[in-house]
């Protein structure tokens, strides 16, 4: 999918764009409102993330002016404010969800298919590589056969590792992915959880690639 990212923290704006990228996406990006309206009013994009605190134009102010010049792109708020009236304003202008701060970008990614899910083929229930097999639905996962409990964030690890079949991820990447963004990651918690995983599956199922990352299978 095409998507404009509109977030005046380039920091977190720079990580959303390098974990949609990894998806597939293509990804344009706007640090204040005005960049995002005039990116946003060309009609190209399949979804647009809005924060909503914004320099000049919010992103209440943005999605508004959007949906006055006709623009129907699926639009999800992002913002730091959890209280239920800004939920309702933004919902009420014309916005299809809304996602608080701070959050994980498994979520993220997740309400960014449900809204371009018209657009997209739905992605597979299952997920299998070599001996594994991953129900997303059902939340369970299967070597050869036999049913592997996983804890909620060592399924979540294996699915997007599993939805990322030969590509090295980075543990910057794998930590935004599963566990949010936050102002200080801890990369060690990546190769804690991988050796989780590998305990329960075996070692082969993920490779290290040295000074890289992290790949799923061997060589």
């Amino acid at each position: 999918m095409h998507i404009l990212v509109a977030e005046d923290d380039q920091r977190l704006a720079r990580v959303i764009e390098r974990v949609l990228t990894e998806e597939g996406h293509r990804v344009d990006l706007a640090f204040d409102g005005e960049d995002a309206l005039a990116l946003g009013s060309e009609g190209t994009f399949d979804v647009a993330v809005l924060d909503v605190m914004m320099p000049g134009l919010d992103g209440f102010e943005v999605l508004a002016e959007l949906r006055r010049r006709g623009v129907g792109t699926p639009v999800l708020l992002l913002t730091a404010r959890g209280e239920v009236e800004d939920r309702v304003r933004g919902l009420d202008l014309g916005a299809d969800d809304y996602l608080t701060k701070p959050f994980a970008f498994a979520e993220l990614l997740a309400r960014i298919r449900a809204r371009g899910r018209r657009q997209e083929p739905p992605l597979p229930a299952v997920l299998t590589a070599a001996n594994i097999s991953l129900d997303v639905d059902r939340r369970e996962v299967y070597r050869d056969g036999e049913a592997v409990p996983l804890g909620p964030t060592e399924f979540r690890l294996l699915e997007y590792l599993m939805r990322h079949p030969g590509q090295t991820l980075s543990r910057a990447s794998i930590l935004a992915a599963v566990w949010g963004y936050t102002d200080e990651p801890v990369e060690s918690t990546v190769d804690l959880y991988i050796h989780y995983l590998r305990q329960k599956l075996g070692r082969g199922v993920v490779t290290t690639v040295r000074g890289v990352g992290f790949r799923l299978g061997g060589t």
